[in-house]
């Protein structure tokens, strides 16, 4: 355990080639043109919400894998004396209510009927008007220079966009957008978006309101009546971004901040409550034992997280119900140490991703999230924009009386999530593990590994990781030993070790507040899974 928030253990135990970059200011991405359009912000005279936010809106144009103009965010941003959450994730549709859905059997995974309204863009402006230093417009030169004049395509959006070629060519304008040439680009080669490029503009120059109110708006609805969707013009236009209180627990000295539902930070939050109350510290990094107890606590949270987890205003109980010290040393029981179980919810009393952090040298740090959700989201474009339509109304439920029933005008369980890290009122670090239900898993993971290991942020992110996917069922990336994997294997786990290329594990950002003789500063760290790159001055 880390006994003092400036301590620094400069230690790299997992094999990645990447080293911590110590700065005075820092910013993490998984794409580097992104992170460094981040670093130049700041260079300009912004400050981390402005690096942030630029490094945020550059993603949507060089990594469209994981992220769009037309997806949700959340951040959580550390202004120097205390911390604040926004919630920009939008709404079901005004005509999304059950009787649309009626003999199925799920939430459509694509199309239309996957569509909420997108939040990203009320985000940026929220962020920008509250806490910018930089002109909004500023923020988005990087991003439309690269969509305008073109940029390399890096080698893992190149194979996650090869990925969606068969998935989505017959979505409402993809092919037409992003397989013009009737393929998607490999590794090294130009793209450019000039479409793209022209909405970006037009966001910057009317701090969003042609996206919600005004001639793009217009655009998405009427794409939406052509083909067959439901969002319309006053879906867009009712839309707000939410200033949130952050959820916060306290794990072993160290407060854990997550935002509040519709979002899944909970998840990771109850985990680590679970934890608290179990033998970890008499366990090993990566052994069996210690993943037995990560890996039930987790499946722990999942259950409670699935059967309770909504819109907040349409939960049955309050995240602090979830969150009871009591309500969670009685789930903690529940874990038999020799052998693997399988958990129902509990009774508390009622009551495609991209991930991104920056900090600068006035103590400003953002810990900021946003998502298409799987891939490059719903498959559905608007032509002649470069607005790339999510798909996070497929994470509503079709069960009767579920409190994440869909409905109209409701908010789905969303997986995204930014996390931070506090301690005795003083910032510590912003991080975050992309990746769809890998981010609360991730987050336990990095948490650990940084409150009882003592790692830097670059070791936290190196290490290797497990998952419990949408199944429920366990995977082990390779790297793992293969003592731990019989471990497991003795405890009752059936287990899956993945290719060492896999890509399942998600990718981590972090930034933390570190402290020497000569000056205070950070180390960042980039997970090595993705094009990722660190960056600081």
């Amino acid at each position: 355990m880390v006994d003092d928030v400036t301590d620094f253990n400069p230690a790299l135990p997992f094999a990645s080639g990447r080293s911590p970059v110590l700065s005075r200011n820092a910013v993490a991405a998984s794409q580097p043109l992104a992170a460094q359009a981040g670093l130049q912000a700041l260079a300009a005279g912004g400050n981390a919400i402005d690096a942030a936010l630029a490094t945020a809106i550059t993603l949507t144009v060089v990594e469209p894998t994981m992220n769009g103009i037309g997806g949700d965010a959340f951040a959580l941003v550390w202004d120097g004396e205390r911390l604040h959450g926004i919630n920009a994730s939008g709404r079901a549709p005004r005509g999304w209510s059950p009787q649309r859905f009626v003999g199925r059997e799920a939430m459509a995974a694509l199309g239309w009927d996957s569509v909420t309204t997108p939040g990203a863009v009320s985000g940026w402006v929220a962020l920008s008007e509250r806490f910018g230093a930089l002109p909004f417009e500023r923020l988005f030169d990087a991003a439309i220079r690269y969509a305008r004049a073109g940029f390399a395509v890096s080698p893992v959006v190149a194979r996650q966009w090869q990925a969606a070629e068969s998935l989505l060519r017959a979505e409402p304008g993809f092919a037409q957008a992003f397989l013009p040439a009737g393929s998607a680009p490999r590794a090294g080669e130009r793209w450019q978006f000039a479409e793209q490029a022209d909405t970006l503009e037009e966001i910057a120059a009317t701090r969003g309101a042609s996206f919600y109110t005004g001639r793009l708006a217009g655009r998405i609805a009427d794409f939406a009546r052509a083909t067959g969707g439901a969002l319309d013009e006053e879906d867009l236009g009712e839309h707000r971004a939410e200033w949130v209180e952050p959820l916060v627990h306290a794990y072993r000295g160290y407060a854990v901040h997550e935002i509040p539902p519709n979002g899944a930070g909970i998840t990771a939050l109850i985990a680590l409550g679970i934890l608290a109350h179990l033998p970890v510290r008499d366990t090993k990094p990566d052994s069996a034992a210690r993943l037995h107890l990560q890996i039930e606590a987790m499946r722990l949270a999942f259950a409670d997280a699935a059967a309770q987890v909504a819109d907040e205003q349409h939960m049955r109980v309050t995240p602090a119900a979830l969150l009871d010290d009591d309500y969670l040393a009685g789930r903690a029981r529940l874990i038999d140490p020799r052998r693997a179980g399988r958990y129902a919810p509990g009774a508390p009393g009622s009551g495609g991703t991209v991930y991104l952090c920056a900090a600068d040298a006035q103590g400003r740090m953002v810990s900021m999230i946003q998502s298409n959700y799987k891939g490059f989201g719903s498959g559905v474009v608007v032509p002649g924009t470069g607005i790339a339509l999510h798909n996070r109304g497929s994470g509503f439920t079709l069960a009767p009386g579920h409190p994440n029933e869909v409905g109209s005008r409701k908010r789905p369980f969303h997986t995204i999530i930014p996390a931070f890290l506090s301690r005795d009122g003083a910032p510590v670090m912003a991080f975050g593990v992309m990746g769809a239900n890998m981010q609360p898993q991730g987050h336990v993971q990095m948490a650990m590994r940084f409150i009882d290991d003592g790692c830097n942020p670059q070791a936290c992110s190196d290490g290797p990781r497990w998952r419990i996917n949408d199944s429920g069922a366990l995977t082990l990336e390779a790297a793992l030993p293969a003592e731990t994997v019989r471990g497991l294997e003795a405890l009752g786990h059936e287990v899956t070790v993945m290719p060492a290329d896999s890509i399942d594990f998600g990718s981590a950002q972090a930034i933390a507040r570190i402290s020497s003789a000569l000056e205070d500063g950070y180390a960042a760290g980039s997970d090595h899974r993705r094009d990722g790159q660190a960056v600081g001055f």
